[in-house]
């Protein structure tokens, strides 16, 4: 499936609708028929549509007006994304690759007001950067406010407004479809990669042009900024992608102060254990966790002893190194895969000591490792 960097979001809002189940009275009975003209089962749903509706009026009353339009120029042409408020001095946050080589970047505010931007900083890593206005008294500004992303569960209702096709302001509805997705750094790398973690996946409607816009919850609270999604048409798939609040809480006041941010480091390659491998290391196929391949020499995880995998195996017809160590838990939680590893080291800072529980040799190791900073960040 091909992913699309996204300014994400059509218009299509899901209702579901609740209906009322049939009682028996008895064995072989037949439902009590509900009287003629009786409506109270249609005035409860239409109460509860009216709701939601209501709800989404005042949050796209109360958020709109943070949302902004940005169009920049560099030197293969033009092109158009979304952006937020971020404070009352001029920071707007948006997608790093809304804003890459641009020559010019214009801002245009929820009541019409165009402002020129300057880059302030920027991190592709996390696909993440600041624009900032200097004109400020020119326009109200009203920052988002940014929620816990931690706490998001799949299910939770998602609300996206951006500029689709560079239809400012348009809202799209759907849900939390999942959670902890990875989304590659650089699609185009060959061999292994960085990787943005604990990305959000929503069915909300993401199309061109809302990139860097923002994804709520009903609270009308950013739990993420709207970056790309997955699609073979360049459309709408309903695979939409958000990096959440918590990265962005990270990293944007870094980016504000110095320019740049700092991303944690272990030096490790590893993928997910998977029962054949398992197997052929002789532990039980359910055992899971993230197998140490590489290990960068002089780097944190090296010097806190993880030791690489060495063997060379062939399982149904593919390569494999296998043997080294398998790390099953990062502080008090427990890895059972590579994705589990790179979202639980995304949350942390570098200077920061974690404590890493390996497999080695069927026995169980705790190492402490001091996080690193990523090379070249």
């Amino acid at each position: 499936m091909k992913k699309s960097f996204a300014a994400c979001i059509p218009v299509v809002l899901a209702l579901v609708l609740v209906l009322a189940g049939c009682v028996s009275t008895g064995p072989g009975s037949s439902p009590p028929a509900a009287p003629i003209g009786d409506t109270t089962g249609l005035s409860a749903q239409s109460a509860s549509i009216a709701g939601l509706e209501s709800t989404l009026e005042y949050i796209y009353a109360q958020t709109n007006p943070s949302v902004v339009n940005i169009e920049v120029e560099t030197a293969a042409g033009g092109a158009l994304g979304s952006g937020f408020i971020w404070d009352t001095n001029g920071h707007i946050v948006t997608n790093n690759h809304v804003i890459a080589d641009a020559t010019n970047i214009s801002i245009t505010f929820a009541d019409g007001t165009i402002i020129p931007g300057r880059l302030l900083g920027i991190d592709p890593d996390s696909d993440l950067a600041v624009v900032k206005v200097d004109n400020v008294s020119s326009v109200e500004l009203k920052p988002v406010t940014m929620a816990d992303s931690t706490q998001l569960k799949v299910g939770q209702l998602a609300i996206a407004i951006g500029n689709p096709f560079g239809l400012q302001g348009t809202l799209t509805v759907g849900f939390v479809s999942a959670l902890g997705r990875l989304v590659p750094v650089d699609e185009n790398a060959v061999g292994p990669t960085y990787n943005i973690p604990d990305i959000i996946q929503t069915d909300a409607s993401l199309n061109p042009g809302n990139s860097g816009g923002v994804l709520l919850d009903s609270q009308g609270k950013v739990i993420g900024v709207t970056q790309s999604m997955s699609s073979t048409s360049g459309s709408s798939a309903g695979v939409g992608f958000a990096i959440p609040a918590a990265i962005v809480n990270q990293v944007v006041p870094a980016l504000i102060k110095t320019g740049h941010y700092d991303h944690p480091y272990l030096g490790l390659v590893v993928f997910s254990l998977v029962p054949d491998v398992a197997r052929a290391m002789n532990l039980t196929a359910n055992q899971r966790g993230a197998l140490v391949e590489g290990v960068t020499a002089g780097g944190p995880a090296d010097k806190a002893g993880l030791k690489a995998s060495q063997q060379n195996a062939t399982i149904n017809g593919q390569d494999f190194q296998i043997g080294g160590d398998i790390i099953i838990a990062f502080n008090t939680q427990a890895v059972r895969s590579s994705d589990d590893l790179i979202t639980y080291l995304g949350r942390m800072e570098a200077g920061q000591t974690a404590t890493l529980t390996v497999l080695r040799n069927g026995s169980q190791v705790q190492i402490t490792v001091v996080i690193g900073v990523r090379p070249g960040a």
